[in-house]
């Protein structure tokens, strides 16, 4: 059966067993009333039990209680129960006949009640209209003239009754509407239920067919979602049956176990955000896979921690792979450099010989540039393997940045002279700084010759040089093609080239902006850039004056 049919054949039967329910405890009110004013008379008054009034009504209220407790009271027939109440009534007037003395009279509240409270307006009318035409129909049959005696009973009574009913009516009215508002504030909980479970199973299908592992966390650290990936990546490193995580991660070398502490786990438990954090798994010597793992952290909208979310993202394939080239080029380069060193070497001889004609001097001299280019590619392809997995070195020592700069703006004058190119400097006279001014010279030519490359023929270069404080910031501008904004983000990657960069003619490895920063941040400053596509870029380096600002 569908569960939308067996939620549906649950409602009836509840709703039937609420109905029965209902009329069940409504005649036992009265019956249990008269049960105690039968025992009352037996006490009392045993000879009214044989006026014909009195056990008439008794057997009446009697035959009355056995049909709501036999009958089975649907939907359908349920506007037959107001015959009860009614007959009810006719019951009591007569009991209140058969022993006036006991006033029983006063029990008519009882099916007034019922009849105010289930049958709306009808029902609070009806029930007082017929106890009191049946009162004074009672009294009219006696043929006695009104007394004082009998104002209670024929004026009082229907009075009170008609109290009664018109708050049971209106208290009725309340718990209906009360009723029905509940009603519908529970539909619309179940149908928000629904389809929070709903959402909830789409989120899990959804995280099961993604290739990365999730995470949730709450905001006691308790996982709360996990998804199928994680779970075959726990399975695939033998980790124990149950857990959650791999019980023992690595560093980077692949040997050494991450500190308990430190773990990415331990700090995501602890409520610390981080991205692509690397760790291995495997034993050493076995095979092995490299994680990236990012946590976020999850806020209400009163800003309280509500947990996080932990994604695992295999990376061994790139790692490797960026290992494979590093080898690769570190290999490759090595093996260029000695005959490029060569090669240079006997054109400078050749181009010392006094006796050789022009047409040949110019030949070798074009050889000797581009093999002095090749050999700058094959530099910087070396420097790049060898700082893959270490830290490039610098050797500190006081020295005059302001000559650095301007020594570098003179060389690079001639090559901007072939392309019309104006150099303007700006530079603060004496500028002293704890640098290696090999490295710094290094920087210059690489930010000035790009400006250079890049730049519109007959364009110009603004070279600054000015103190901040503790810190001096050098500024490189130019009037070239200029950088797109999704490329600025990836512009310091190694190995990567510009768009305008690649679709035009000038070469280059794209390593060079890479190393420059590398060098920037070795000496505790850093290198930024901002650009406009069609006007040009700045490129901003900030350098300590002093070693002690600097994180060596």
């Amino acid at each position: 059966m569908y569960p939308a049919v067996d939620r549906a054949v649950g409602a009836d039967v509840q709703q039937r067993a609420r109905l029965s329910r209902s009329i069940i405890q409504s005649q036992l009110v009265t019956s249990g009333a008269v049960l105690l004013l039968s025992w009352i008379v037996v006490l009392a008054a045993p000879d009214s039990l044989a006026h014909p009034l009195f056990f008439g009504g008794l057997a009446l209220i009697f035959a009355v209680t056995a049909i709501a407790l036999m009958v089975p009271w649907t939907s359908s027939t349920k506007g037959w129960a107001i015959i009860l109440p009614l007959l009810d009534i006719v019951a009591l007037v007569a009991l209140r006949e058969g022993a006036p003395q006991l006033g029983s009279g006063i029990l008519l509240v009882f099916p007034v009640i019922w009849l105010a409270r289930n049958f709306k307006l009808m029902g609070a009318v009806g029930s007082v209209v017929l106890s009191s035409v049946l009162i004074w129909f009672s009294w009219f049959l006696t043929g006695s003239p009104i007394a004082a005696t009998d104002f209670p009973s024929l004026v009082l009574l229907p009075i009170t009754l008609s109290f009664v009913s018109a708050t049971s009516y209106i208290s009725g009215r309340r718990t209906s509407s009360q009723r029905s508002l509940l009603t519908q504030q529970n539909t619309l909980i179940e149908q928000a239920f629904e389809r929070a479970r709903t959402q909830e199973g789409l989120l899990q299908e959804t995280l099961d067919a993604v290739e990365f592992g999730v995470m949730g966390l709450d905001s006691h650290g308790s996982v709360t979602l996990i998804n199928e990936s994680h779970r075959r990546s726990l399975a695939e490193f033998g980790a124990p049956r149950g857990a959650l995580i791999h019980p023992i991660s690595y560093l980077p070398d692949r040997i050494t176990p991450y500190p308990e502490a430190s773990r990415p786990w331990n700090r995501a438990v602890r409520g610390q955000a981080y991205e692509n954090v690397v760790i291995w798994v495997g034993e050493p010597g076995s095979r092995q896979a490299a994680f990236s793992i990012t946590s976020r952290r999850l806020f209400g909208p009163d800003g309280a921690d509500r947990g996080g979310t932990l994604v695992l993202r295999n990376v061994t394939a790139e790692l490797e792979a960026i290992n494979a080239r590093d080898s690769l080029i570190g290999s490759v380069s090595h093996e260029l450099r000695t005959p490029l060193t060569s090669i240079l070497g006997y054109l400078e001889l050749a181009l010392d010989d006094p006796g050789m004609s022009d047409d040949t001097r110019h030949m070798i001299d074009v050889s000797y540039r581009n093999a002095e280019r090749l050999a700058a590619l094959v530099a910087d392809l070396l420097l790049a393997a060898s700082t893959a997995d270490s830290t490039l070195p610098v050797t500190i020592e006081t020295s005059k940045l302001t000559n650095i700069v301007r020594f570098t703006i003179e060389d690079q004058r001639v090559y901007a002279a072939e392309r019309e190119i104006t150099i303007i400097d700006e530079l603060e006279l004496d500028v002293t700084a704890e640098i290696d001014p090999l490295r710094i010279r290094q920087v210059m030519d690489n930010l000035l010759s790009n400006a250079i490359k890049y730049n519109r023929h007959s364009g110009e270069i603004m070279v600054s040089l000015v103190t901040r404080e503790h810190d001096a910031v050098i500024s490189v501008r130019d009037t070239g093609l200029g950088i797109s904004t999704p490329d600025l983000a990836q512009l310091f990657d190694r190995f990567f080239r510009t768009e305008t960069a690649r679709s035009s003619a000038t070469v280059g490895t794209g390593l060079g902006l890479g190393i420059t920063r590398d060098i920037v941040r070795r000496h505790g400053g850093d290198l930024v850039v901002t650009s406009e596509l069609g006007v040009g870029s700045v490129f901003t380096v900030t350098l300590p004056l002093s070693t002690e600002r600097k994180p060596l």
